[in-house]
């Protein structure tokens, strides 16, 4: 037998809990390049990420009731919010795996591209993104995260609050400024 007790496993489920709600609610956006099998855990941290890209001979599953388990790093949670419930139940009570297309189907999965164009794919979202301003970014992904948790009226409220900032920050009057003047933006962060 090789339990190590009840407060062992409490403290291993709040540390990977801890782990992947930071990748969540990281201020920046994330972007997953998953090449190969992304079983359980590996499909439990592509679900904490914002945006995902997958070679298209990936591999994704939930397995852990094959084990006497449930995916229990937030999987159980996440998927019922990202895929309507019944495709979730299901491959939490089956344990199948899925493929990157039916990942990208159920809407898992940004895109799926051939392997040799998975790094290239993921470096150039991420570069695009990165181009700009990294406070529209910050705010603009709390928007989206915490307004996903409340009732619409509330995140609508939520969103013109914010919206509020974004429009006093030196960032927005410097990309309406570049538009205008059909030039590149000059983002500072400000």
């Amino acid at each position: 037998d090789s339990r190590q007790g009840l407060a062992h496993y409490l403290d291993f489920a709040e540390i990977v809990h801890r782990v992947f709600r930071r990748f969540e609610t990281c201020d920046k956006p994330t972007v997953a390049a998953v090449n190969g099998w992304a079983l359980g855990g590996g499909t439990e941290l592509v679900l904490s990420l914002d945006i995902r890209i997958a070679a298209d001979s990936a591999k994704f599953g939930l397995p852990e009731i094959n084990l006497g388990l449930f995916p229990g790093a937030g999987g159980t949670q996440r998927i019922l919010r990202q895929i309507p419930a019944c495709r979730a139940r299901e491959l939490v009570f089956t344990g199948d795996q899925f493929t990157a297309a039916e990942a990208v189907a159920w809407g898992l999965v940004n895109r799926a591209v051939p392997k040799a164009e998975l790094m290239a794919e993921a470096m150039a979202t991420a570069q695009k993104i990165a181009a700009k301003s990294p406070l529209i970014l910050k705010l603009t992904k709390r928007t989206l995260r915490h307004g996903a948790e409340m009732p619409l009226g509330a995140s609508l409220a939520y969103e013109q609050a914010m919206i509020g900032l974004v429009l006093d920050s030196r960032d927005a009057h410097e990309g309406c400024r570049a538009f205008l003047e059909k030039r590149k933006a000059a983002f500072t962060g400000q």
